[in-house]
């Protein structure tokens, strides 16, 4: 039985700090949980957006007027040298802007008001439809995709919005097709696609009134997955069990076709 690491573990690898004795199992380690390694790769990846962000903030001269309101007027006579006071005061803002970026980021600070939440049921449903779904051989859509006209049509009278199934051939995905699904009181539309592999990833629509408008953000459960956004009174969701890249890469898209699709008649 392999060693077994956790996510500090990872914290430590990325900044240099696991032991060298065991890099290598943790390597082994990783490459044997996807899910971990899939986690690995996003630390990394937000690493390098922060360094590129932030990183020559740390290399600018602190303004006298901003390091003594940080530390108070009186800091000179605190016993700091005044490269370890400017150092202090670097911190503090530089810790300031992280948060600031953040928040820009996730779109909105977590946690706070009535709406940080609210798009959140649409993702969960999103994906709890999809693992149903997804799983079926025989019955995995209601009209399929050699229907696709009268698909679009219907479900976008019943949900109540101009819907369209954007193309995600570029992404790696072929409509299979599409169904209505309930959505608390209302109604969803599910449209599903599927790669060469088999693996299938799905769009789950659906009337989010009252929502505040979102910028893209991520909902993970078990092996699943969901980038979900709310736009025009309407929740979107793009849910799958396949890496988080992917995801995210087909609900950009998505959206950008769902913006830019044409009225109906």
């Amino acid at each position: 039985m392999g060693a077994e690491f956790t996510e500090r573990d990872i914290h430590l690898a990325l900044d240099g700090e696991l032991p060298a004795e065991r890099l290598r199992e943790f390597n082994v380690w990783l490459d044997a949980h996807p899910e971990m390694k899939l986690r690995a790769g996003r630390f990394d990846a937000d690493r390098q957006r922060l360094r590129t962000a932030l990183g020559p903030v740390a290399y600018e001269a602190v303004p006298g007027a901003l390091t003594e309101t940080i530390l108070g007027k009186g800091s000179e006579r605190t016993g700091l040298k005044p490269w370890r006071r400017n150092a202090v005061a670097a911190g503090l803002v530089l810790v300031g802007l992280l948060g600031g970026y953040l928040i820009g980021v996730s779109g909105g600070v977590p946690g706070q008001g009535s709406d940080a939440h609210a798009s959140e049921p649409v993702a969960e449903r999103a994906v709890s439809a999809h693992v149903i779904y997804a799983a079926e051989k025989l019955h995995v859509v209601e009209v399929g995709a050699d229907q696709k006209e009268h698909l679009v049509g219907w479900l976008s009278k019943r949900v109540g919005t101009n819907l369209s199934a954007p193309d995600l051939t570029a992404e790696g995905f072929d409509l299979v097709g599409g169904r209505l699904l309930p959505s608390g009181e209302k109604v969803a539309a599910q449209f599903m696609y599927q790669d060469r592999a088999g693996n299938r990833i799905s769009l789950y629509i659906t009337s989010a009134a009252g929502g505040s408008e979102t910028g893209f953000r991520l909902f993970e459960r078990g092996g699943a997955r969901a980038f979900y956004w709310v736009d025009g009174g309407f929740g979107y969701a793009v849910a799958g069990a396949v890496a988080g890249p992917v995801v995210e890469a087909v609900a950009r898209s998505a959206y950008r076709q769902l913006l830019n699709a044409p009225a109906r008649g």
